[in-house]
């Protein structure tokens, strides 16, 4: 019998959570987050300056989804908006999007990562909505919400079907990023 979903690959106090809508069949059945080879992920976050500390420590030169687990040790980890593997995230409901946000609320207030990274608006829209009052727009990097005492971030989703950020332009997000948790650190 196969897996119906990953597993969520979180710990107290992580640097980074990475959030994605929900896995993909393809990850599942691979067993670990962002597998399929055309999504830019790993290659993006490889060659960013957030993934410098996890190569050195790792001894590569090159993260790939079999990494995921071993990020964990190394402050980084993963979960999705909803459990739920689809071929494509328009498969999800409103209703699967909604008891899955309130589900991730209450993981990140029990685990406070310093940071949640969105990986796309739509992930993020529904707690957004709930943390935010009035018509605040959404928007790439840093979010004025938190929850807790976790800061929100949002990057452009690494999907391949995603033709709107280059491959430079989404290792320059988790660059941003890298550097936002640096202040955090030093604060």
């Amino acid at each position: 019998m196969g897996r119906s979903t990953l597993p969520d690959l979180l710990r107290a106090r992580l640097d980074v959570v990475f959030v994605g809508i929900n896995p993909s069949l393809y990850s599942v059945q691979q067993g670990h987050y962002f597998a399929r080879p055309s999504n830019r992920f790993w290659p993006c976050l490889s060659r960013s300056l957030l993934a410098a500390p996890a190569r050195a420590a790792l001894a590569t030169e090159r993260l790939e989804p079999r990494h995921d687990r071993a990020l964990l040790a190394l402050g980084i980890g993963f979960t999705d908006v909803v459990k739920r593997a689809t071929a494509q995230a328009s498969e999800l409901t409103g209703a699967e999007l909604a008891a899955g946000s309130r589900r991730l609320f209450v993981k990140l207030e029990r685990y406070g990562p310093r940071i949640a990274c969105f990986h796309g608006v739509t992930g993020y829209r529904l707690l957004h909505r709930t943390l935010v009052s009035g018509e605040e727009q959404i928007r790439l990097g840093p979010q004025r919400a938190r929850i807790g005492s976790t800061h929100l971030y949002v990057v452009p989703n690494p999907s391949g079907a995603n033709a709107h950020f280059s491959r430079d332009e989404q290792t320059a997000w988790y660059d941003r990023l890298a550097r936002y948790l640096r202040k955090l650190l030093a604060a």
